[in-house]
């Protein structure tokens, strides 16, 4: 068995790295993140023309290039290496695998191809107030009225969601309960009944809205009541997803503290010829290697499309949490005392790792799900 890249793969790696470093330095990614829709349109329309990575998994009947689910996992891992301002996950690994999955063919063939192209960013809307990432906690009600629904509720922490013209949203019929009732609906940012709120975020890189809905009208995507084990999966590559973009963010982190280590002299020696030092370094090497293979496990079974996904994105996101925590932190604690000041870059990965430890659960949440599925 062999789980390596193929050439291709790194090709297209070695690519997506050329093709970030020009126009989205780290200069750029704080001018970027100051603005206010938060990303570079321009880049956006590169990231779809010249690469046509919105579209990098989808079919090539609905405009994409028709890639696995691994070359998706190559473009996160990249993404998040670079630290790029973008819409791209909850556009591309939220929204438009919601419509793939969840959607009937005249949604895919109605929605998706807008996606691929560029033309339109979008997001997922399912996190509650006092609710989790499971379908239980939905309890937003989508009221039938004639042809369409009617949305009363708030949603918190739609990834993007300031920016996103496009608006998928988790809600469930009334009179159910549990995992009974999950409907995918869409709705347009601009519609009447439609409030996004953009508060400040840990992570300035990534903004989370706040949606609130007042008897806002929606389509349904798919069939009324049966999402449920869609969205499911739909989370479940988006977990994944998250994995990938965590394991660029430590892989830079590693890189940053091993190159400042070589260059700050302390006592007429470099920093790194340290023990202490040196230590550091290992042990984030040694514990971002284990979570690669994870990660890496879970791109290949998502690919395969095999049963144990949620299991298999689970573990890739307790490890990839964990591990990119640590070489931020190090990266950080390396530095020394300018390693947190606004200067200086670790912060930005450090804010990074922690908006993403809970998105889509934290790692006690995801064990928590590997155990009970164990059936012990």
């Amino acid at each position: 068995m062999d789980f390596a890249f193929s050439d291709e793969q790194e090709r297209f790696r070695e690519t997506l790295r050329r093709f970030f470093a020009e126009p989205a330095p780290m200069s750029e990614v704080r001018r970027t993140m100051e603005t206010p829709e938060g990303f570079d349109d321009a880049l956006w329309q590169r990231m779809a023309r010249e690469l046509g990575l919105q579209g990098v998994h989808l079919p090539e009947a609905y405009g994409g290039q028709g890639f696995s689910f691994l070359e998706l996992g190559v473009v996160q891992e990249e993404l998040g290496r670079a630290l790029v301002p973008t819409p791209y996950f909850s556009t591309v690994c939220l929204a438009a695998n919601a419509i793939l999955n969840a959607g009937s063919e005249a949604d895919r063939c109605v929605l998706l191809p807008a996606i691929a192209s560029g033309e339109r960013t979008a997001s997922l809307a399912w996190l509650e107030s006092a609710g989790g990432w499971d379908l239980p906690s939905v309890s937003l009600e989508c009221r039938r009225d004639g042809g369409s629904f009617v949305l009363d509720g708030v949603k918190t922490l739609v990834s993007d969601g300031g920016s996103a013209e496009l608006l998928l949203v988790v809600g469930r019929l009334p009179g159910t309960q549990g995992a009974d009732g999950i409907t995918l609906l869409r709705v347009e940012r601009g519609a009447p009944g439609v409030k996004l709120d953009v508060p400040p975020s840990l992570d300035p890189t990534r903004r989370q809205a706040r949606l609130e809905l007042a008897g806002a009208r929606a389509e349904v995507v798919g069939r009324a009541g049966a999402a449920g084990g869609a969205l499911l999966r739909t989370l479940s590559e988006a977990t994944v997803c998250l994995a990938f973009e965590m394991m660029g963010g430590a892989a830079r982190c590693l890189e940053m503290a091993v190159a400042y280590a070589k260059t700050r002299v302390q006592f007429a020696r470099p920093i790194g010829a340290f023990q202490a030092v040196k230590h550091k370094c290992a042990e984030v090497l040694l514990e971002l290697e284990l979570a690669r293979s994870a990660v890496y496990h879970a791109g290949w079974v998502a690919a395969e499309a095999r049963a144990d996904l949620p299991f298999a994105a689970s573990l890739a996101k307790a490890a990839g949490t964990e591990a990119y925590l640590r070489a931020a932190a190090e990266n950080i604690q390396i530095h020394g005392g300018v390693g947190f000041t606004w200067e200086y870059d670790p912060h930005l990965y450090y804010k990074r790792a922690k908006a993403s430890e809970i998105m889509l659960g934290d790692p006690t949440f995801h064990r928590a799900h590997l155990v009970a599925g164990l059936d012990l």
